[in-house]
């Protein structure tokens, strides 16, 4: 599992010896195998969580234990992103290559992974991304959404155990994203892989086991979708929605029409009304 304790990280600042507080006295467990949704606005801390997670910066205080791995020991900082990968919000900052094959390879290469396994590895991350295809393709002649997913089979073949979503699908148009939300239910249900999706997206937020929202840099809401999104108020609050259809019956509710638990997708609505 995955366990943060008391979990502090300060950016240094030119203009503040203390420094910018991002994450502040944190601590959340995730299971293995668990869906955890990471929501906030803008300067919430989410994406330092993530970067923390993936062990690209360290704690100020506290810890992060991936497992038995603690990531304050630089020592131990390969083993940690062999366990616990990473997905980021541009898939043109990940890609190294010139080809989708080369590509999803580069990772277990680094991790010194050898043929016949590396070229299983490539070709079953390649099939399960429906990307077999294009192997031969340069990613930069890719759609966004086709960038994406190579992306996510370059983690697939590094066998983490933990990937992190840092908003993957902000810069991609509908059908990529719905392609790429459909393959991390994928890698979640089907694969028992644990993932931690940092999102602006509450329809997508909708899909977790958990949500999480953070407001600078602590914990100000948890709980299943259904728990977090009921606190229509509280979501505004902190600068936050929640989904339209959720919404809508929030304001059929407060204008007195017995609505009974808001929906969280069209279907639920569709019951109700």
């Amino acid at each position: 599992m995955i366990k943060i304790e008391n979990l502090t990280y300060v950016y240094p600042s030119m203009d503040d010896e203390d420094g910018k507080k991002a994450l502040d006295n944190l601590s959340i467990d995730i299971n293995k195998g668990e869906f955890v949704a990471i929501l906030g606005h803008n300067g919430s801390g989410k994406s330092t969580l993530g970067k923390l997670l993936n062990a690209q910066i360290f704690p100020s205080s506290g810890d992060i234990w991936i497992d038995d791995l603690n990531s304050k020991e630089e020592e131990k900082l390969w083993d940690i992103r062999k366990k616990c990968s990473m997905v980021f919000q541009n898939p043109d900052n990940q890609m190294v290559a010139t080809s989708v094959e080369e590509e999803v390879a580069f990772g277990p290469e680094n991790l010194r992974v050898e043929n016949p396994e590396l070229r299983d590895r490539v070709d079953a991350a390649l099939k399960l991304v429906n990307m077999t295809d294009y192997k031969d393709r340069n990613p930069s002649n890719l759609s966004g959404g086709q960038k994406q997913r190579v992306s996510i089979a370059g983690v697939v073949a590094m066998l983490s155990d933990y990937i992190i979503f840092d908003e993957p699908t902000a810069m991609l148009d509908p059908k990529g994203r719905k392609d790429v939300i459909k393959l991390v239910e994928e890698l979640n249900k089907k694969y028992k892989k644990t993932i931690i999706y940092i999102t602006h997206y509450m329809e997508e937020a909708v899909l977790a086991d958990r949500v999480i929202v953070l407001d600078k840099g602590k914990k100000a809401l948890e709980g299943n979708a259904r728990e977090v999104f009921s606190n229509v108020t509280k979501m505004k609050e902190l600068g936050l929605s929640v989904p339209q259809v959720t919404e809508l019956a929030y304001e059929l509710k407060e204008a007195g029409i017995n609505i009974g638990d808001l929906p969280l997708n069209i279907e639920e609505f569709l019951e109700i009304l």
